[in-house]
């Protein structure tokens, strides 16, 4: 949602809807976490009313998650995820975000080893891995951070694996191949001439 036009948000999601996007994510930035502001859980609340088909994918980017996750529960948002990075609060959160009936998702920075994930992944139903530095849109993507995919899948994880950052048409057979199912895409998407066809293109690489 970062790379939409915010004068003209219903038009654009409406777009990308009719184009068969599967969900919206949505980068939710507090300006400390990481060094930009952004949406909050007004935003979220204003899409699920004006769009209740869409299943809303809210990413916290944030120092204290915590003391949103009720906000954006009843918002309407679908998938809550916090970052790995935020310290030994992330396991009540997750657990906090699923006793609420959403699902729970946690993410890492490019630099952070996938390893601090292990004893987290009972608590999640999403991995984002972030493929650039979290904070602005636009970036090109940090191809090794895949490899976080490829480490999960080898050690059984079974949930969705999410890649935000730089995802393309002409990237995204790397990220399935590593072993994602589900690709963030901002700019690719909403600054395409025709978004539809780039979601079919990705769409024939998974069943291809």
């Amino acid at each position: 949602m970062l790379a939409a036009d915010l004068l003209h948000l219903e038009r654009d999601i409406t777009r990308l809807l009719e184009a068969g996007v599967d969900l919206l994510h949505l980068d939710i930035m507090d300006a400390h976490f990481v060094p930009n502001l952004s949406f909050g859980p007004d935003l979220v609340r204003a899409l699920h009313l004006g769009f209740p088909q869409a299943v809303l994918d809210v990413h916290l980017m944030m120092t204290h998650p915590e003391d949103y996750v009720a906000s954006f529960q009843a918002a309407g948002a679908g998938f809550l995820t916090v970052h790995a990075e935020i310290g030994d609060k992330v396991s009540a959160i997750l657990r906090d975000i699923r006793a609420r009936g959403m699902k729970a998702g946690i993410s890492l920075k490019p630099g952070t080893p996938v390893e601090a994930l292990q004893p987290l992944l009972p608590l999640v139903d999403l991995v984002l891995i972030m493929t650039v530095e979290p904070g602005f849109g636009g970036q090109a993507m940090i191809v090794q951070a895949l490899d976080k995919a490829v480490w999960l899948r080898q050690r059984g994880f079974m949930g969705i694996i999410s890649v935000d950052g730089g995802v393309m048409v002409e990237n995204a057979q790397l990220c399935l191949q590593a072993g994602a199912n589900q690709l963030v895409m901002g700019t690719a998407l909403f600054k395409a001439d025709d978004p539809a066809q780039r979601i079919a293109a990705i769409r024939r690489m998974v069943t291809a």
